[in-house]
């Protein structure tokens, strides 16, 4: 059974920064990428940024230049450094591990954990 944890949000004001960070347990193993969300309220879930097991990277355009993703080398936590915070980065962030290896593709999740940035 896998378990993600995050930690790190809170309240920041605009232009500051926060670091997130996400521990996985269980079957880490067979992790072919883990990433971070973010929902707003009234709004869908979107991807924020992923990092795969190879080591490359993709933001959305929306962070590209202030967030940056990184993981530890047993791909079991992952880091998300948010630089520039703005009012709109306001939202809970979800952990996200994926398993691509299986059909369907294997999504597991955190709890979440609350962004708010004031202006």
């Amino acid at each position: 059974q896998v378990q993600l944890v995050e930690s790190g949000g809170g309240l920041v004001q605009a232009g500051g920064s926060l670091r997130l960070s996400c521990t996985a347990s269980g079957n880490i193993f067979s992790f072919t990428s883990m990433g971070w969300y973010r929902q707003a309220p009234g709004n869908q879930r979107e991807l924020v940024a992923r990092i795969m097991i190879g080591g490359s990277t993709n933001y959305a355009d929306f962070v590209k230049g202030r967030f940056t993703i990184s993981r530890g080398a047993a791909m079991n936590t992952v880091w998300l450094q948010m630089n520039s915070l703005k009012p709109e980065d306001t939202a809970v962030y979800y952990c996200n591990a994926q398993n691509s290896r299986r059909t369907p593709t294997q999504d597991y999740w955190g709890q979440g954990t609350q962004v708010t940035v004031s202006s």
